[in-house]
């Protein structure tokens, strides 16, 4: 006889296991007013091409790409260290789930040159629909999105520009599908730090027109990549070298794995100590360069924003995942979304994502601003944490519960602050960018043109936010009074100012976008909410007298964060 579930009692409607839905199975983007809003603006008359593509995405990326993350979370990667001779082939093995989705998202890759060329064609920005493409990715999984090879665009040009003529054609085959279709990584983090250059213990040594490496790598990401980049120390300067898995002549290339790292999270990239031992590389800076560490930051810069983008889709999925169990769950006599504390903290988490996802498009699609990285990833990368950790409460004991999808999301949230540097090394990045190259007069700059679009209803949030960067001007000048000791103390609480003030003045921006393109007035609520918990001054009451708004017009917000 076959086997049934037999329930232990009845009961009843509430545990109708059918109601509990979340984000699997949703078109990612149909559901996503504020994304597609987003992409009206950026993709201009060329959204009408690109809509049906990123419909395409949203099917793909909530479907089978979401399923396949839950499979290689289950079942990770190995290390086959010998063969049956025992020699070291280092080889990562990745799950059949790995290569499921690598297929079907190379099979439909937004970066691939075809696509960029159709988009080009039709007048739609590629990089917009780069950044939707990881951005509905990163969703279902930032391991993946890691795997796929953070930098790939900057491994290529760098390739071109000091690599040999037989070595740029290596990199040209390895990305011939797109800056994702490569898996690059970029191995800079070793025993003694990631961030303490000055005890780099790799080296590297003239050989021909090539260079010998020897040292050992830590932390490194995307173990089974084609082409890392890795620091080395040469001629007492650090510099980053181009290291491919083979040989010019074919042969085996000396890198050996150690070791996969047993990690809390992000388990579909392969995460090892990977030793040189003699490899053959390339130096990836041009003679008379100095210590190349330019280019590592602008290696880093556009990593950062990855994991900035990581971190926004994680803190999107974990919204979806909470809107979806909060309208399902009943307490006390009614869903969970219809009481008054669990509104304000889904409302909450609405104003925050849109935020962020403002700030992420921001710095992929506009042009580069030197401290919007930092700032961005700041920000990101930690409300990926706390929406994730949000979710699991809103979910309650489910949560905590691996079958249940917010787990995940936890424990992959947890490496986005680390990655690319922590809060601190964020923030010592901030004041090098301002003390070496003024980098916040730009920036000043951007918010106050940001904010010269702001709706023409809504004098207020304007106004508050044009203040804030009066004061955030201000606060610079102070701050870099401060005796040098106490200035690096502060620079935490500076650097969150920045990226107040910044997220403000993009959402204004984007409201009076909305406004004057006839789409309504939602994001001007969004900015309005936003700016009322980050900028104004609540007094003495702190905030306990202002008007409800958050729960007045919940339904708005709730609406246009998520459609079904």
């Amino acid at each position: 006889m076959g086997r049934y579930l037999v329930e232990p009692f009845d009961a009843g409607d509430r545990y109708a296991t059918e109601r509990y839905q979340g984000a699997a199975g949703l078109n990612w983007w149909r559901c996503d007013p504020s994304l597609q809003l987003l992409m009206r603006r950026h993709l201009g008359d060329g959204y009408a091409w690109a809509e049906p593509h990123l419909d395409r995405l949203g099917a793909l990326m909530g479907g089978p790409i979401a399923a396949y993350a839950e499979e290689t979370d289950r079942n990770p990667p190995r290390l086959e260290k010998y063969d049956k001779w025992g020699r070291d082939v280092s080889e990562v093995v990745m799950p059949p789930s790995f290569h499921a989705a690598r297929d079907a998202l190379m099979a439909d890759n937004f970066t691939s040159p075809a696509f960029t060329e159709q988009a080009r064609a039709h007048g739609a920005d590629p990089d917009a629909l780069a950044a939707a493409w990881t951005y509905l990715l990163d969703q279902a999984d930032i391991g993946m999105g890691c795997a796929l090879g953070t930098g790939g665009d900057m491994v290529v040009s760098l390739a071109e520009r000091h690599a040999p003529d037989d070595v740029k054609e290596r990199v040209r085959e390895i990305f011939a599908n797109g800056y994702y279709s490569g898996e690059a990584a970029q191995m800079f983090t070793e025993r003694t730090g990631g961030s303490d250059l000055a005890a780099l213990q790799a080296t590297a040594e003239p050989a021909g027109d090539a260079w010998s490496l020897t040292g050992l790598k830590w932390f490194a990401s995307n173990a089974n990549g084609s082409a890392f980049v890795v620091l080395a120390r040469h001629d007492d300067t650090v510099a980053p070298f181009l290291v491919l898995w083979e040989r010019r002549d074919g042969t085996r290339n000396g890198v050996r794995i150690r070791r996969l790292k047993d990690k809390l999270g992000t388990r579909s990239v392969a995460s090892a100590e990977v030793e040189f031992t003699g490899a053959e590389a390339f130096l990836l800076a041009g003679p008379g360069s100095g210590s190349g560490l330019g280019t590592m930051m602008k290696l880093t810069n556009a990593s950062r924003l990855g994991v900035a983008m990581m971190g926004a889709g994680v803190a999107r999925r974990a919204l979806v995942e909470s809107l979806r169990y909060a309208r399902a769950r009943e307490a006390f006599g009614r869903p969970l979304a219809d009481q008054p504390l669990m509104r304000r903290k889904l409302a909450e988490l609405i104003v925050e994502v849109e935020a962020v996802q403002t700030l992420v498009f921001d710095g992929h699609v506009s042009p580069r601003l030197r401290l919007a990285p930092a700032l961005i990833k700041l920000r990101a990368a930690r409300l990926g944490l706390t929406a994730a950790s949000d979710a699991v409460e809103v979910h309650g004991g489910n949560g905590y519960i691996e079958q249940w999808p917010v787990a995940r999301l936890l424990r992959d949230a947890q490496v986005n602050p680390i990655w690319e540097g922590g809060d601190h090394i964020l923030c010592l990045d901030v004041r090098r960018a301002m003390l070496r190259e003024s980098a916040h007069e730009p920036f000043l700059e951007r918010l106050e043109s940001a904010v010269a679009q702001a709706p023409a209803n809504d004098p207020a949030t304007a106004g508050l936010v044009r203040d804030r960067i009066a004061g955030l001007r201000k606060a610079i000048t102070v701050w870099s009074s401060l005796d040098p000791v106490v200035a690096e103390a502060r620079l935490f609480p500076l650097a969150q100012l920045m990226a107040d003030v910044y997220a403000a003045a993009l959402l204004v921006e984007q409201a009076g976008w909305e406004q004057r393109a006839g789409h309504g007035d939602r994001k001007a609520l969004v900015a309005r909410l936003y700016a009322d918990a980050h900028l104004a001054d609540h007094g003495p009451l702190r905030g306990l007298d202002r008007p409800a708004e958050d729960l007045d017009r919940f339904d708005d917000l709730a609406s246009g964060a998520l459609a079904l």
